[in-house]
């Protein structure tokens, strides 16, 4: 079966590279310049994976890669020309699958980008990767989060919130222990936080809201 990708990057020279090297390997090339076609184009069609330059007109690779998000779970390889660790660290928690900083090779970012096909691929997306509780349903592969066919925008720590709350269903939980296994042993913040972060998710949550419980004086529970 025929491998597709998009590849987002407004460098012409660059663009076309990549166009010939992914053509040559018995890709289908789909090409897009700028964020806004990008989206359009990714939300129109099922790429085998995609790879999306940060700095781009119109919108840039971030925000493309938030709104890809979204609707799609496709691979997604961050290209840039800056090598700032936080750079990678948005990229990851924004969902993009893997990293490379210009100038490369294009036949290792093809290696990335079979590597990480093969792997998506052979991955089931099943039990192991999903968690399914009161009609919410989190797929930890794509890290996305949804209800019915509605995809929920959770930041990282209302998303690790969620999953820790829904592992443990039935159980009572801690202001505590929420704090030091969501936020980590070594955080120093109030108590209070877990309770801001709550009322965000279930303002998120809408309807499901209702199943995660307050007990006065004990702390939360999902059921």
């Amino acid at each position: 079966m025929k491998r597709s990708v998009l590849i987002v990057e407004d460098e012409d020279l660059m663009r076309e590279v990549l166009r010939d090297y992914f053509s040559d390997a018995d890709y289908e090339v789909s090409e897009a310049r700028d964020g806004l076609k990008a989206i359009e184009l990714a939300e129109e069609y099922d790429y085998d994976i995609i790879l999306l330059d940060i700095m781009l007109p119109e919108l840039d690779g971030f925000s493309v890669c938030r709104r890809i998000r979204k609707t799609k779970d496709t691979p997604i390889i961050i290209i840039t020309a800056r090598s700032d660790e936080d750079d990678k660290l948005i990229g990851y928690e924004l969902g993009a699958d893997d990293y490379i900083t210009k100038p490369f090779s294009p036949k290792v970012l093809l290696a990335k980008a079979n590597a990480l096909i093969k792997r998506t691929r052979g991955n089931i997306r099943g039990s192991d990767n999903e968690i399914s509780a009161a009609g919410i349903v989190i797929n930890q592969d794509s890290h996305t989060v949804s209800i019915g066919d509605e995809y929920i925008d959770l930041t990282p720590k209302e998303y690790e919130l969620l999953i820790y709350l829904m592992i443990n269903k039935g159980k009572v939980l801690s202001r505590d222990t929420l704090l030091s296994k969501v936020w980590g042993y070594d955080y120093f913040g109030d108590l209070r936080t877990v309770d801001t972060h709550i009322k965000k998710l279930r303002a998120k949550l809408g309807s499901k809201a209702e199943h995660i419980k307050t007990l006065i004086k004990a702390g939360y529970k999902f059921e």
